[in-house]
C-alpha cells in the first residue's frame, strides 16, 4: 500500500475559538474517510499547513481538496488537478505502463491512466504546468481529445485547446514554452491563461470542426481509424490462410507461401512492434515484446506459419478487446450527448440561437415543447412536465411550474423547490418554458456528472489493487520459469530449438492479460450502467463495497421522510366544526414565517379549498410556546400545552391534556387552538415518511441487509414513531452531528462495513466515517456530488436497492473474471510444459481476454 504525505496551505480564522472549530471540523470530516490515515493542522506555520497522510489508490488528492473545501476550509492552490481523455491508450497493460511513466514525471504527485482512455493527474504547480503535462502525454504517443479540454480546471485556468499531431509539433511547442523558476510560477500561469484565453475562440472553432474526424482517423494512428487494428489483423489472417493453403499445392513454389507469411507478419505485428518499442523505451518488457520474441523465434526455427498464427490471434484478440471496451466506454460517453449544443436565448423580446458555452448566469432561454433543456435554471414562465430520466433515472416525468419571484433567483438558486428547477440534458414535455439560467455550461449538473463519472474510472478498486500486487510476484516467477525451461535440453533428450519453443509457449500461456483487464472492464461497465440509472458511483472501491454491506444507517429528515412538516391530524373539541378550527388557524399562522406555520397554512388551505378566511392581526410570537393574535378583537392563542399553562384565561382540562399526550406519543408536534375562552381543537404535525420508504426498507431486508438504523436529531418519541411506521428496528434520536459520527463508528465496529445515507451536506462527517457515503437528491446539490461516494441523482430512496443490486452483480462478475483468467493460466501453463503448441496457447490466452471483457459488458444490460 503506497502512502503519500502532503502539506496543503490552509487559511484559518484569526479568532482562536473559530480557529479551533474550523480545525476540528476539517480534521473530523477527513480523518474518518477510507484511505486517509491521519490528518492534522500545523497551525504554528505561516501559512498553516493541513498535513494529510493518505493512500492515492483509495482516495485522490483532488477528492480530499473538494471535501475539505465543503467544510468551509479555504485552501491555497499549491496542487493542481488534470483530467483528460486521450487516444492511443490501447488496453489495460498499456494503461498501466502510462501510469508508471506519468508517476515518474517531475512535479507529478499521483497519476492514473484508466483503460477507457481517461487520465487523472495531481501535480505540484510550483514544479510543472498543465502545458508541460500535456506535452509529456504527447511525447508518449498519446493525443488529447479536444472535447475533454473544453472545461476549466478548478484553478480557473483555461486548458490547452490544441493538441499536437506529431512528436515534432510537440517538441516545437516544448521549445516555444519557457518554463520560469518555481517562485514565478503563479505569474507564469496567469499570463499563460491569458494567452490561451486570447486564442481560445480560434482554437475552439477548429477543435469543434475536426473533433469527430480527428478521433476517427487517429484512434490508432492508422488509415482506417479505429478499425485499422482489426483490418490489419484480418489481413494477417487472410495472408496466413492463403499461404498455408498454397503450401499444399505442389505446383506453386515454396517462396510464394513464404512471402505471404512475411506479409502476415507485417500486418499482424504492426501494432505489436509499436507497443513493444514504446515499452522498451520506457525500460519495460510487456507481453507485446514477448509475443514478438516468440514470433521471431518461430521464424528462426522455420515455423513461419505458426509464428504468423500467433501474431494473427494476438492482434485479433487485441482488436476484439478494444471493441468490447469501446462498448463499455460508449455507455459513459452517451452522457455527453445528452445536452444540446445550442440554446434559444431570449433578449429584448427576440430570440437567437447561441452555443450553450456562451450562456451566462441570468440569461433567459426558451425551451420549446419536446426539446432538450439547454442549461440548469429556474422556470420563470410556463408549465410543463419534464423527463428527468437522463439525469436522475426517474421513470415518470416531473411537473415543472414557474417561480413567482424571478428577481430573487440569483440570491440562492439552490434553495428553490425542485418543482421550479430544471437541468441541462433533460427533455421538455408538451409545454413551452422560459428558464432563467443559474449555472454556466461547464458547471451544470450534467457537466459535473460527466466529469465525476470519468474520474471514477481512473481510480483503482480493491480487487484491482489485489491483482496488481499478485502480478508483481507472478510475472517475475514466470520469467524465472521460462529461463529454466530454455535449458531443458540439458536434462531431457531434445534439441535446444525444442526447449526454446516450449519456453516461448509457456511464456504466452502464463501472460496475465485477461487478469489485467478483468476488473477494469467490469468497473467501467458498472459505473456506466449506474450513471444511466441516475446513480453516480465514484469508482471501483465504492462500487465493490456497496455490494458487501450488511448494515445501513439512514438520516431521518429528508431521507426516510419528506423533509418538511405536514398537517396530519385535525381534532376538534366540543361542538366546533373542522372548518372553523382550520379557518382560525390558517388566518393566524399566515402572519408567521415559522416552518410549522407554513405547513398549517399550506395543508389547511388544501383541505378547505376555495373559501374566505377571517382577517387576523397583531401577531405576537411567544418563544418556545407559540403565537397569539386577534380576530375581530378576540384573542387567539395557538401553541403547545405549556403556552396555556402560562396564558391568561381558562386552562387545559385533564381530558385535553390526555389527548395532547396521546398525539405526542405518536411522535407528532401538537398545536392547540383557543379562540377567546373556547378551545376549538388541536392540530397534529409531523415530518411524514416518504411514500416508498416502507417498501424500500423491506426490499433491503429481502436483499440480506440485516441491520438498518435511523439517526436523527429529533426526540426519541418522533424517531420511534417514524421507525415503527416504515419498519426500522433501531431508531436513535436526540443526536447531534458528532453523535451521528460516533453511532456510525460503533456500527462499523459491530458489522465491519456500513453505509450512511443522507443529504451529503449536514451528514458529511457521518458519511466520512462510513464504508460508503450515499447522498440523495444530488442533482440539485454541488456539495452532495463532491462529498458522497455514491450519489443518487434523484431525491428518491427507491433507487437504492438498484444501486446495491448492481454492485453485487459487479462483484459477482469480477469474481467470475478472476476465475476465468487465473483458471486459463493454471490450465495452459502445465499443458504447454507437456507439449501443447504455441498456437493453442495463444487461442486460450486471447480467448480468455475477450471472454472476460464481454462478460463484463453484461452489466450494461443489468435490470433491478
Amino acid at each position: 500500500m503506497e502512502k503519500l504525505k502532503l502539506d496543503l496551505p490552509v487559511l484559518l480564522p484569526e479568532i482562536p475559538d473559530l480557529k479551533d472549530q474550523c480545525v476540528s471540523r476539517l480534521t473530523g470530516t477527513l480523518e474518518g474517510r477510507e484511505g486517509i490515515f491521519r490528518v492534522h493542522v500545523k497551525s504554528e506555520e505561516n501559512p498553516p499547513q493541513l498535513c494529510i497522510h493518505f493512500d492515492p489508490d483509495v482516495i485522490t488528492l483532488h477528492r480530499i481538496k473538494s471535501i475539505a473545501e465543503q467544510t468551509g476550509a479555504q485552501l491555497h492552490d499549491k496542487f493542481g488537478h488534470l483530467l483528460v481523455e486521450v487516444v492511443g491508450n490501447r488496453h489495460a497493460r498499456h494503461a498501466r505502463s502510462i501510469t508508471r511513466m506519468l508517476n515518474e514525471l517531475e512535479g507529478v504527485v499521483d497519476a492514473f491512466a484508466g483503460s477507457s482512455g481517461w487520465i487523472r493527474m495531481e501535480f505540484d504547480k510550483s514544479k510543472t504546468t498543465i502545458k508541460d503535462l500535456i506535452i509529456s502525454l504527447q511525447d508518449m504517443g498519446l493525443s488529447i481529445k479536444p472535447a475533454s479540454l473544453k472545461h476549466r480546471n478548478e484553478e480557473g485556468e483555461t486548458l490547452l485547446k490544441k493538441e499536437s499531431k506529431s512528436l515534432d509539433r510537440s517538441q516545437k511547442m516544448n521549445n516555444d514554452i519557457e518554463k520560469p523558476p518555481a517562485k514565478n510560477e503563479e505569474n507564469h500561469e496567469e499570463s499563460e491563461a491569458k494567452h490561451e484565453d486570447d486564442s481560445h475562440e480560434h482554437d475552439q472553432d477548429h477543435a469543434h470542426e475536426d473533433e469527430e474526424s480527428h478521433d476517427h482517423t487517429h484512434a490508432h494512428g492508422g488509415i482506417f481509424g479505429e478499425k485499422t487494428e482489426l483490418i490489419f489483423s484480418l489481413t494477417c489472417g487472410g495472408l496466413l490462410a492463403t499461404g498455408f493453403g498454397l503450401s499444399y499445392v505442389s505446383a506453386i513454389p515454396g517462396w510464394v507461401s513464404l512471402v505471404l507469411y512475411v506479409g502476415a507478419y507485417f500486418f499482424g505485428g504492426y501494432y505489436i512492434v509499436q507497443e513493444a518499442w514504446t515499452e522498451i523505451r520506457a525500460g519495460n518488457f510487456q507481453i507485446d515484446f514477448l509475443m514478438l520474441v516468440a514470433a521471431i523465434g518461430a521464424a528462426i526455427l522455420g515455423e513461419w506459419a505458426e509464428g504468423a498464427l500467433l501474431l494473427f490471434l494476438f492482434s485479433l484478440g487485441h482488436s476484439l478487446e478494444h471493441y468490447a471496451m469501446g462498448r463499455a466506454r460508449d455507455a459513459i460517453k452517451g452522457l455527453s450527448d445528452l445536452a444540446p449544443k445550442t440554446a434559444l436565448r431570449k433578449k429584448d423580446g427576440t430570440t437567437e440561437e447561441v452555443p450553450v458555452e456562451e450562456l451566462q448566469v441570468g440569461d433567459v432561454i426558451v425551451i420549446k415543447p419536446n426539446s432538450k433543456i439547454s442549461a440548469d435554471g429556474v422556470v420563470i414562465n410556463g408549465e410543463s412536465s419534464v423527463n428527468q430520466a437522463p439525469i436522475t433515472g426517474e421513470s415518470v416525468p416531473v411537473d415543472k411550474m414557474e417561480y413567482d419571484d424571478p428577481e430573487s433567483i440569483d440570491e440562492d438558486a439552490d434553495s428553490i423547490d425542485d418543482k421550479h428547477r430544471v437541468f441541462a440534458g433533460t427533455i421538455n414535455g408538451n409545454g413551452s418554458l422560459e428558464v432563467k439560467v443559474t449555472k454556466l455550461s461547464k458547471d451544470s449538473t450534467l457537466s459535473r456528472l460527466i466529469k465525476l463519472v470519468n474520474e471514477a474510472e481512473a481510480q483503482k478498486s480493491p480487487t484491482q489493487q489485489f491483482t496488481d500486487k499478485f502480478e508483481k510476484y507472478f510475472v517475475p516467477s514466470v520469467l524465472v520459469l521460462v529461463v529454466i525451461l530454455n535449458f531443458a535440453f540439458l536434462v531431457i533428450d531434445e534439441s535446444f530449438s525444442a526447449s526454446f519453443y516450449r519456453a516461448m509457449a509457456v511464456l504466452v500461456a502464463a501472460s496475465p492479460c485477461a487478469l489485467a483487464i478483468s476488473t477494469p472492464s467490469a468497473v467501467l461497465s458498472g459505473v456506466g450502467r449506474a450513471a444511466r440509472g441516475g446513480v453516480l458511483i465514484k469508482g471501483g472501491r465504492p462500487l465493490e463495497n456497496l455490494g458487501i454491506l450488511k448494515a445501513l444507517a439512514f438520516d431521518k429528515t429528508g431521507t426516510l421522510t419528506e423533509g418538511e412538516p405536514r398537517l396530519t391530524d385535525v381534532i376538534t373539541f366540543g361542538d366546533t366544526e373542522e372548518n372553523e378550527l382550520l379557518k382560525v388557524a390558517v388566518a393566524v399562522e399566515s402572519l408567521s414565517d415559522h416552518p410549522l406555520a407554513d405547513a398549517v397554512v399550506r395543508d389547511g388551505k388544501e383541505k378547505l379549498g376555495e373559501t374566505d378566511f377571517p382577517e387576523a392581526e397583531d401577531l405576537e410570537s411567544i418563544t418556545g410556546r407559540g403565537v397569539k393574535a386577534t380576530i375581530k378583537d378576540i384573542t387567539v392563542y395557538i401553541g403547545n400545552a405549556e403556552l396555556f399553562e402560562e396564558a391568561d384565561g381558562i386552562k387545559l382540562s385533564e381530558d385535553l391534556k390526555r389527548s395532547v399526550e396521546e398525539l405526542e406519543g405518536e411522535g407528532k408536534t401538537t398545536m392547540i387552538v383557543r379562540h377567546g375562552d373556547r378551545y376549538l381543537g388541536m392540530l397534529g404535525l409531523m415530518d411524514t415518511p416518504r411514500e416508498d420508504a416502507k417498501e424500500v426498507i423491506q426490499k433491503l431486508r429481502d436483499m440480506g441487509l440485516t441491520h438498518l438504523i435511523m439517526l436523527t436529531g429529533d426526540n426519541q418519541r418522533v424517531a420511534d414513531a417514524v421507525a415503527k411506521e416504515i419498519g426500522i428496528d433501531d431508531p436513535k434520536g436526540n443526536l447531534l452531528p458528532e453523535d451521528k459520527v460516533e453511532a456510525v463508528k460503533k456500527l462499523r465496529e459491530e458489522e465491519g462495513d456500513v453505509a450512511m445515507v443522507g443529504d451529503g451536506v449536514n451528514d458529511a462527517p457521518a458519511m466520512a466515517n462510513s464504508t460508503v457515503g450515499i447522498a440523495m437528491g444530488a442533482a440539485g446539490s454541488d456539495v452532495a456530488l463532491e462529498t458522497a461516494d455514491v450519489a443518487l441523482m434523484a431525491d428518491k430512496i427507491s433507487v437504492l436497492p438498484f444501486a446495491i443490486g448492481l454492485s453485487r452483480k459487479t462483484k459477482s462478475i469480477i469474481k467470475q473474471n478472476l476465475w476465468i483468467s487465473l483458471g486459463m493460466v493454471a490450465l495452459l501453463v502445465p499443458a504447454t510444459i507437456f507439449g501443447l503448441s504455441m498456437g493453442w496457447a495463444v487461442i486460450g490466452h486471447e480467448g480468455s481476454t475477450v471472454i472476460v471483457v464481454f462478460n463484463a459488458l453484461r452489466l450494461l444490460a443489468y435490470k433491478s
